[in-house]
C-alpha cells in the first residue's frame, strides 16, 4: 500500500484503516460497518499485493463526524482526551 499523506491525520479524530482480508467480500463488508458509523471514504475495490495472501483496502475516517443511528455523540471528546495523554 502506498504511504499515508500526513493531511489524512493531520487532527485528533481522522483515521486512516489498513484492512487485511481473505477476500473481497470480507474487506468490504468490514469497510461498510465502519462507513455506517462514522464519515468514511471507502474504497470501491480492494488490492491484491503479489505473493501476499488476501486482499487489502484502505478507507479514511473522521471520528468527529458520526452519521448512523448507533453513533455516539461523545466520541470526539473522548478521542480529544485521549490525544492530549
Amino acid at each position: 500500500m502506498d504511504l499515508i499523506n500526513e493531511a489524512h491525520v493531520s487532527e485528533p479524530g481522522l483515521v486512516v484503516v489498513d484492512v487485511a482480508a481473505a477476500d473481497d467480500a470480507t474487506a468490504l463488508a468490514f469497510q461498510q460497518l465502519l462507513a455506517g458509523r462514522w464519515a468514511t471514504a471507502t474504497a470501491e475495490r480492494t488490492m491484491w499485493d503479489a505473493g501476499q495472501p488476501g486482499v487489502r483496502l484502505r478507507c479514511y475516517l473522521d471520528l468527529r463526524q458520526p452519521v448512523g443511528p448507533d453513533a455516539r455523540a461523545d466520541v470526539l471528546p473522548q478521542v480529544l482526551a485521549e490525544a492530549q495523554q
